[in-house]
C-alpha cells in the first residue's frame, strides 16, 4: 500500500469519513415556510373549490339508474381533489385559515 493512494489510507484508518458540517440536509417540504398569497387569490381559489364540489355532487346525484320515478338519491360526496389551477400552497393556506379541511390522500372538504 502506497501513501499516494487515498483509498488505501481511508481503509487503513478504520474510521468512517465524517460528514461535511456545511452540508446540512434540507428540511422536509412540509416544514418550508408558507408562501403568502393575496386574499383575492385565496377567495378565487375557494370559489373555484366550491363550484367544483357543487358540480361533482350534482353530477353524482343526477345519474340514471336509481329508478324511473325517482329524482335520484343524495350524493355521498363530501371531499374532492381541488382544482389544479392553484398550487398546493393555496389550499394549505385555506386549511390554515380554517376555510377548508384536509381529508385523505390530497382531498379537501368544507368545514
Amino acid at each position: 500500500m502506497s501513501e499516494s493512494d487515498p483509498s488505501s489510507v481511508e481503509r487503513s484508518s478504520g474510521a468512517e469519513p465524517t460528514a461535511d458540517p456545511s452540508a446540512v440536509p434540507a428540511p422536509p417540504a412540509e416544514a418550508a415556510p408558507a408562501i403568502a398569497h393575496p386574499p383575492a387569490e385565496l377567495a378565487r381559489a375557494l370559489q373555484a373549490f366550491k363550484k367544483r364540489l357543487k358540480l361533482t355532487k350534482l353530477d353524482s346525484e343526477s345519474k340514471l339508474g336509481y329508478g324511473p320515478m325517482t329524482g335520484g338519491r343524495p350524493s355521498g360526496i363530501v371531499a374532492i381533489t381541488p382544482p389544479d389551477q392553484y398550487p398546493r400552497s393555496v389550499w394549505d393556506a385555506l386549511v390554515a385559515q380554517g376555510r377548508l379541511k384536509k381529508s385523505s390522500q390530497g382531498m379537501y372538504e368544507l368545514p
